[in-house]
């Protein structure tokens, strides 16, 4: 288990994608920054989507509603994952969450693509016919 800390001091553990779906497995909730478009093309099963970023014409922009969104949804002492698509993302969003006093926040590192690579189960849209 790594740790990485920022200048802010929030300390940031951030678990591997078996880890993450063990803890998950075991009751923590997954939280999906990724933008919705993203999240829709496919995501971490019972995934809550709160976007940490928007694209815009003038490229990614922070949800200026982010820790109000999250706030309203989970509660500080939830036991949550952080994830997105590679894992930088998340890493800051992680931190803005602990900053927050958000008590059991975990980064998970690689994001969705390594969830993806190891064949985990996920959430897609079905095809249409």
């Amino acid at each position: 288990m790594a740790t990485s800390q920022f200048g802010s001091g929030a300390e940031v553990v951030t678990v591997d994608v078996h880890a993450a779906r063990q803890l998950i497995q075991s009751g923590h909730r997954y939280l999906d920054v990724r933008t919705e478009e993203e999240f829709k093309k496919g995501h971490v099963d019972n995934s809550l989507n709160i976007p940490y970023m928007f694209n815009t014409p003038q490229g990614r922009v922070k949800n200026p509603k982010f820790m109000e969104q999250v706030s309203s949804a989970c509660d500080k002492e939830e036991k949550l994952i952080v994830g997105c698509q590679s894992g930088v993302r998340s890493l800051y969003a992680t931190t803005d969450l602990i900053n927050a006093e958000f008590k059991h926040v975990s980064n998970m590192g690689g994001g969705y693509l390594s969830w993806v690579e190891n064949g985990f189960a996920v959430n897609k849209p079905q095809d249409e016919l």
